[in-house]
């Protein structure tokens, strides 16, 4: 669930933030959000709104903070800070003469994450409810692999448990309407996302053979679904929901017109109907163009045959309306061309621990896997180990590393230090934005394969991946 969550926020940071606009701006009211942050990795919180940065807050000598929300917007807000494993963020419920303060360690963000003062209650309950859903989510994973009618019998039991729990808090601390909608929200919509990922992770069947068992009456309560939610618009398990229901509705279309039997993300056909899906039944512009453009880079990703990206591209500008969505896929469009397997890599200056300049593809000396990271994932700590485990078996292939988001050279040594990283295979570039766009680095952990004369054999792979070795071994015996 942490790795979803801070997937769904970058997806919605990177593209688009969400917003709705609603009348809840109380005048002459205020909120005070503070806080101690200990373990500090930088020396600022940021606190926004839907789309709005409200400040970049500094913490004081005692790695505190106190700021003043002017007639505050009842609903959720974002605060951002740097801890141990990157950028972490987390939602906060702030109404009118709220006081609330949190302490947290940045070693352990969501697990330490404790709120006092006037509005705690509430967002005690609301931390407690995420951190629930983490247990939640593997128990579920293996309710998943009963028939549905069973699947569903246990489903709704966790349900009615967390309203039952709901239902005994607020007559212990009358709530308001604003905490109760939320609360009710995330439950029912992690119910649906529940419903909605089953044909996906049950291993009984393929996804036909489970859309085919499925009851009559399994996805009810889609007649209920609000897809302009504006309470829910910035909670992620909301715009989680939306994006798994729209893989469900867009698979079972596809199924109708295909002998396909099993999901797969690749096929043009399926993605084709997932915008189109999108784009019929999304209110909010703003979500329906973060949903929008997540399908389409998704698309682009994952998929080899760069015949199939013009019609992407073509469905999806037709549909979105966020000029700097649709340049940043245009570009990363262009940008894969460029890099078909055979061609040699674009010019490009990295730089190494020394400072040095040098170009890419003049460090390249024999077979390659050029491999990229950021601290902003997670990933990074096991991209490196997969990378060093993989090393020792193919001694004749180097591995490098690129840090593909540090544009300071003193924070990038100092991450290098931090998780004791080689610093010979290590680089960063010498202009990030210039080269992530010619070397389409989307999704930032994505692995390039590079043969000995500098040709690309894959300009996006997965070092996680079954075929990965077998790519390797094929490269070594040409």
């Amino acid at each position: 669930m942490r790795e979803l969550k801070l997937f769904c926020a970058l997806i919605v940071s990177t593209f688009v933030l969400v917003s709705c606009k609603n009348d809840s701006k109380v005048e002459d009211k205020a909120a005070y959000f503070g806080g101690e942050v200990v373990n500090p990795k930088n020396n600022f919180v940021i606190l926004s709104k839907s789309e709005t940065v409200l400040d970049t807050i500094r913490l004081d000598e005692n790695n505190r903070f106190l700021y003043k929300v002017k007639n505050v917007e009842k609903g959720l807000y974002t605060f951002r800070l740097w801890a141990s494993e990157g950028l972490e963020y987390q939602m906060v419920l702030l109404e009118p003469n709220d006081s609330l303060l949190f302490r947290l360690n940045t070693l352990e963000f969501d697990e330490s994450l404790v709120y006092t003062g006037n509005g705690a209650k509430k967002n005690n309950y609301l931390i407690n409810l995420f951190l629930d859903g983490e247990a939640e989510d593997k128990t579920i994973l293996g309710f998943s692999q009963f028939p549905p009618v069973e699947f569903e019998r246990r489903l709704d039991s966790i349900r009615n448990h967390k309203l039952n729990r709901l239902k005994q808090f607020n007559a212990k601390y009358p709530s308001s309407e604003t905490f109760m909608e939320l609360v009710k929200g995330n439950i029912n919509y992690d119910y649906y996302l529940s419903k909605e990922v089953y044909p996906f992770v049950n291993y009984s069947n393929s996804e036909r053979k489970n859309f085919n068992a499925l009851p009559d009456d399994f996805y009810d309560y889609r007649k209920d679904i609000n897809y302009n939610y504006c309470e829910l618009m910035d909670y992620f398990p909301y715009y989680s929901f939306l994006k798994h229901h729209f893989e469900n509705i867009a698979l079972s279309e596809h199924f109708k017109n295909s002998d396909d039997s099993l999901f797969n993300v690749k096929s043009l056909n399926y993605n084709l109907i997932k915008l189109n899906l999108i784009d019929s039944l999304m209110v909010n512009d703003s979500i329906r163009n973060s949903l929008l453009v997540q399908t389409a880079v998704e698309f682009i990703s994952n998929s080899k045959n760069t015949d199939d990206y013009d019609a992407v591209l073509q469905s999806y500008s037709s549909k979105n309306t966020n000029k700097s969505n649709n340049l940043y896929v245009t570009n990363m469009v262009n940008s894969l061309k460029g890099l078909k397997a055979g061609e040699r890599l674009p010019e490009i200056t990295i730089r190494n621990y020394n400072g040095n300049e040098f170009s890419l593809e003049k460090i390249i000396k024999k077979p390659t896997v050029l491999f990229f990271w950021s601290s902003a994932y997670r990933s990074h700590n096991d991209s490196h180990r997969k990378a060093m485990e993989l090393k020792v078996k193919y001694p004749e292939v180097d591995f490098i590393a690129i840090n593909a988001g540090a544009s300071n050279q003193v924070n990038w040594k100092k991450l290098l230090s931090q998780y004791n990283y080689s610093k010979n295979d290590e680089f960063i570039f010498k202009e990030p934005e210039i080269a992530k766009h010619k070397l389409a680095i989307s999704p930032i952990n994505k692995v390039m394969i590079i043969d000995k004369n500098g040709k690309i054999i894959n300009a996006h792979t997965n070092m996680f991946s079954v075929k990965f070795e077998e790519e390797l071994l094929g490269l070594l015996n040409q």
